[in-house]
């Protein structure tokens, strides 16, 4: 008996002409498909070029402030020998101790140099260290690369005595112990949102158009703007349920110390989750299926995680890398949160952090509803 439909197919015999017809026909949809062929070239040169150019192990240019106590030549010798190993760039001059520890506090420097009154004494005699760095421990990269600027000998233009001590004596704030978790897991919570957000809000028009539901919205009063807004509002609550996942694990499992106003840390997340909720929502009126929304969520995850200081500490970027970064909201976001709970910083503290995150929320969201059009195509 003679096997009929799909069995008869199964008894065909394997042609290459065939194979070569689907995937002339594969081709010709890549031809036609834009955004996926430019990601064929643009992931790779993306890639390569980030790891390259951008990523430094290497710590250099470090933000330092210097207290200088002493006033004198010598005190003024050993600033600038340490200015010279390129390790830091100091950008401040304070008066105190006090002062050194509030600009560690708000971020605006990663090393603080205290210089005592008695730094001449200290370098002729060499038998202590001749100052303090005062470091945001935060982050054990940092950390390790102000060790080792601690240990180099400094202040050469000043007789050593037999048996020299080191240079500078590190205070670590913050994060003594070194704990990798204490600088990661507030820098999840970035990561996380930064990915489930725009992932989210990116296939939200794709699937309204893919589903035929814009038909029922195109008889509705609905503005752009209202739709836009109406889209974020239910993705806003499912942020701070992520935040406040992460940081009750890493409270309960890694002993993740909480420093800062946890009222303050939701309001200003409250600003980076907006702002990446834009951004989907503008991918999501660009892309033309799912699939291609969820390229452009990814593509542009990969230089924000590459480029924000979470996986590679920002001063080791050069200056244009550094300026791109400036343009995400996950830069800006985990120095919020970093020195929220790790510093114990105020919003007034960050002040400088959220406004950047309030203009990419208005762009974002003002391109994304002129782009949005009540029609079928």
């Amino acid at each position: 008996m003679t096997p009929s439909g799909a069995s008869s197919r199964g008894l065909t015999r394997f042609s290459l002409e065939r194979v070569r017809a689907v995937a002339r026909k594969e081709v010709l949809h890549l031809r036609r498909d834009r955004l996926t062929g430019g990601m064929i070239a643009g992931i790779p040169l993306m890639m390569t070029l980030l790891f390259g150019y951008a990523i430094n192990q290497d710590i250099r240019h470090l933000r330092a402030g210097v207290a200088d106590l002493a006033g004198t030549q010598r005190a003024r010798w050993l600033a600038a020998d340490a200015q010279a190993t390129q390790v830091i760039d100091v950008v401040r001059q304070t008066g105190s101790a006090r002062e050194l520890e509030r600009l560690l506090a708000r971020g605006e420097i990663s090393v603080g140099i205290l210089i005592p009154v008695d730094v001449d004494a200290r370098l002729a005699r060499r038998d202590r260290p001749a100052a303090q760095l005062l470091v945001d421990g935060g982050d054990p990269i940092v950390l390790g690369a102000a060790r080792a600027l601690a240990a180099l000998p400094l202040g050469s233009r000043v007789p050593a005595a037999a048996l020299p001590a080191p240079t500078f004596e590190v205070r670590a704030y913050y994060n003594p112990e070194r704990r990798s978790a204490v600088h990661i897991v507030p820098g999840v919570c970035g990561v996380i949102l930064a990915l489930t957000m725009v992932l989210f809000t990116a296939i939200a028009i794709v699937r309204e158009r893919e589903r035929g539901n814009l038909e029922l919205l195109i008889a509705t009063p609905v503005q752009s703007a209202e739709l836009m807004l109406g889209k974020i509002l239910p993705y806003i609550a499912i942020g701070y349920v992520q935040i406040s996942l992460i940081l009750g694990l890493g409270f309960l499992l890694f002993d993740l110390p909480i420093r800062g106003s946890l009222a303050e840390l939701y309001l200003a997340a409250g600003g980076f989750v907006v702002a990446s909720l834009s951004l989907g929502l503008l991918f999501s009126t660009l892309a033309a299926s799912q699939f291609q929304a969820f390229q452009m969520s990814f593509t542009s995850f990969l230089p924000q995680i590459m480029l924000s200081g979470y996986m590679f500490p920002f001063e080791g970027m050069p200056r244009p890398a550094q300026w791109l970064a400036e343009i995400f909201p996950l830069t800006h976001f985990l120095r919020i949160i970093r020195g929220i709970v790790l510093r114990g910083a105020s919003l007034g503290d960050v002040r400088g952090e959220l406004w950047p995150l309030a203009l990419f929320f208005l762009v974002t969201l003002t391109l994304a509803a002129l782009r949005f059009r009540k029609r079928l195509d």
